[in-house]
């Protein structure tokens, strides 16, 4: 087969429309083998003619898309200097588009001989050909015709993490060649559930092409979660069902496309940290044998090993240009030809060590923040690591959100009833700005999450104290100890009607704090229909009934899920909830009392003496709508309704004083925790008594007469501007 010169860039496989331009990176390469596949499976080998700047390029004429191929690089093997070329095996184009198959894990996967007592420092010459995934050419044109980015502002935006293989892979709607696929998650019962829940991004657990790991599939077991990637640019074929030979890339663009059709917006979790190789024991399947002094960061002392910040094995190497240059690529392939709108960055920490420490000036950073493709889009990060100094909650660069860790954990110690929390629960509630306003930013650079992928699922962490992870075939040590869930009397499921009511009440408790906090709200998939994983707080390998949604919802599941979908209207349609300044505690646009205030129970303003009562855990809450401080896009005042918000985490119930008629006359109750039903209750007055059940919160709407406003007339049709939470 003709093979000519072509050109070093763009890296990868890239389709003209008559044949294809092959380009690789290796500095340490002293010779690089093109391997096509026919469809029999049949090897044809062509050496890239040109080598410049370290890129080995060559065009194949009429080479088109859905034609297999790999690499066979050639050169030293000399772990204890961190060189492993082996051109016996075939390896993955780091810039493939697609990826055909999967890791079959026999001993010539591996670059060593298993059982060699030298280890690593034997070179295993075996083929892995037939046991590794192949690169796919992929026809680059999609017609998109007018599809755009949703664009939802950040303040207006309520994230909702799934799994695109779980959340369909039992929905009874969507038909069963589509379960667990792109196309399930565009199908339209999909797509309903998505729009009446009221979310506007989709945060979908990895989508990158990743392997299911050796000693999971030994145990019966698969990489479910997909933290395990391998190419960059490729969608992972198995959520494909239209085919795994490149039909897997048109599918993910349909399925974006869908998505923004209906105004959602697509955030993919990205894991750039590391890859599926592991360290001087894993196998070699790309990156490792194309040039692995480049792309992973290796012990300088020692550079047979790996130095991980990871917990995986390996740490990719961001003081290199090539692997800065991979990253920003793939993240821009993602954000033009894919079309998606955001990102979220696993172990984010890790990115920012250049060298050593944690650093929110590195390279990477810097190429973020100048970009004018990438800087544009949500940009989100897990802001830790498992290295020395990587939990950076609150440290990253003024244009990143962050998934705050802190939220999370405070608001489930306060509704367990920790004692010395409620002057943190007041910070996470109102945006932390302990953690975020010092370095320019605002409320909506905290991503507030009650749950995640990683940990409990929200029934679960009101249902167990104790992690259940025995599946997992690590006899319950993986997953974290201390998760601050708390079971409410009983381990596990039971059919106690007080226990049934208290989780129930808890589930809203914890919910309806997420969507009324300031920040930006993160639901995690099937938490608004009780989904559990049976106290599996780890479920990364349960690629079964364990973690997939169960879309049969009994009356509990149906209560929730209504109660879950008025959250978000009431969020949406007020904006008090979802200011994008911070409070000041003052008045403000010539308001008579401040934007927020602070009460106890007895209806006094909090003192200074209040907040370090230790075992203090009953808070009202004052939200003034007439102080907001962001004009609209036309540059009006944004005016709103006013709340107090009741909060009582005691085990017992209180009596609460509504505060002085300065802070309203009247108010009327638009949500109670304790009673999920509509509620439109009897108008209250300023000093009045309310109950507030144990365990529970209460939301007031204050009842005021504008002039000019349609509620003037509080007998008008309707008199308040509540929403139902339910029906």
């Amino acid at each position: 087969m003709a093979i000519w010169p072509g050109k070093p860039y763009p890296l990868g496989a890239t389709f003209d429309g008559t044949g294809t331009n092959f380009a690789l990176f290796s500095e340490v390469a002293e010779r690089v083998e093109l391997c096509l596949f026919d469809e029999r499976g049949h090897e044809h080998r062509s050496d890239l003619p040109e080598v410049t700047a370290f890129t080995w390029h060559g065009y194949m004429p009429e080479v088109g898309p859905g034609r297999r191929y790999g690499y066979r690089v050639h050169g030293p093997y000399a772990p204890e200097r961190g060189l492993r070329c082996n051109p016996g095996k075939l390896l993955l184009d780091p810039y493939a588009r697609a990826v055909e198959g999967g890791v079959r894990w026999d001993r010539a996967v591996y670059p060593y001989r298993l059982g060699d007592p030298r280890e690593d420092q034997s070179r295993n010459r075996l083929d892995s050909a037939r046991f590794v995934p192949r690169s796919v050419v992929v026809n680059p044109w999609f017609d998109w015709d007018q599809d755009h980015h949703p664009r939802t502002p950040w303040h207006e935006t309520v994230l909702y993490e799934v799994h695109v293989k779980g959340f369909t892979m039992r929905h009874p709607q969507v038909p069963a060649h589509l379960r667990g696929t792109y196309a399930g998650l565009a199908h339209p019962a999909a797509i309903r559930h998505l729009r009446r829940l009221g979310v506007t991004a989709v945060e979908l657990l990895p989508v990158h092409q990743f392997v299911h790991d050796a000693f999971l599939v030994e145990r019966g077991l698969r990489n479910y979660w997909g933290y395990n990637s391998i190419c960059y640019l490729a969608p992972h074929n198995e959520y494909a069902s239209a085919g795994a030979a490149g039909q897997q890339v048109q599918e993910f663009r349909r399925m974006v496309k869908t998505l923004h059709e209906a105004g959602i917006e697509v955030i993919l979790d990205v894991v750039y940290n590391h890859t599926a190789e592991g360290n001087h024991l894993g196998p070699m399947l790309s990156l490792k044998g194309i040039d692995n002094r480049a792309y992973y960061r290796l012990v300088a002392e020692t550079p047979r090993y790996y130095y991980d910040t990871t917990g995986t094995g390996n740490s990719l190497n961001m003081r290199h240009p090539h692997v800065l240059q991979l990253i920003m690529d793939s993240l821009r392939y993602w954000v033009t030809e894919m079309h998606v709108d955001g990102f979220r960055f696993d172990l984010a920490a890790t990115l920012a060590r250049q060298f050593h420490e944690v650093d929110r000036l590195s390279a990477f950073f810097d190429l973020i923040q100048q970009d004018p493709v990438v800087g544009q889009v949500k940009l989100i990060a897990e802001p830790w690591d498992l290295g020395e100094g990587g939990y950076q909650v609150g440290n990253f660069p003024p244009q990143w959100s962050e998934w705050n860790g802190k939220y999370r954990d405070t608001v489930r110690d306060f509704w367990r009833g920790e004692h010395r929390t409620l002057a943190e629960f007041a910070s996470r509630f109102t945006g932390s700005s302990d953690l975020y306003e010092s370095t320019g930013r605002r409320p909506l650079a905290s991503i507030n999450f009650v749950t995640s992928h990683d940990g409990f699922t929200l029934r679960d962490l009101v249902t167990y104290s104790r992690k259940h992870n025995e599946a997992n075939g690590e006899d319950n040590r993986d997953g974290d100890e201390y998760g601050r869930s708390w079971n409410c009397g009983v381990e596990g499921e039971t059919d106690d009607p007080d226990v049934v009511r208290l989780r129930a009440r808890q589930r809203r408790n914890l919910l309806a704090t997420l969507l009324l906090s300031q920040g930006v709200p993160m639901l995690l998939g099937g938490d608004e229909i009780g989904r559990t994983q049976r106290g599996n707080n780890n479920a990364y390998c349960q690629d079964n009934d364990d973690s997939w949604f169960d879309w049969r919802l009994g009356p509990g599941e149906e209560d929730l899920l209504e109660f879950t979908r008025g959250l978000t209207r009431l969020r949406r349609e007020h904006p008090v909830f979802r200011r994008r300044r911070w409070f000041q505690g003052r008045p403000i646009h010539g308001s008579g009392v401040s934007d927020i205030a602070w009460f106890r129970p007895d209806g006094t303003e909090m003192g200074d003496d209040d907040w370090m009562a230790g075992f203090a855990l009953s808070i009202a809450i004052f939200l003034n709508g007439d102080a907001i401080p962001d004009p609209d896009p036309r540059g009006e005042r944004v005016v709103d309704d006013s709340f107090l918000l009741l909060v009582n985490a005691h085990s017992e119930p209180l009596q609460f004083t509504l505060p002085a008629a300065a802070w309203g006359e009247r108010w009327c109750a638009v949500l109670d925790t304790c009673d999920p039903s509509h509620v439109r209750g009897r108008e209250l007055a300023a000093g009045a008594g309310i109950a507030v059940a144990d365990r529970s919160l209460v939301l007031l709407l204050r009842v005021v007469a504008r002039s000019g406003d349609r509620r003037e007339d509080p007998g008008a049709d309707p008199p308040l501007k509540s929403v139902p939470l339910s029906g």
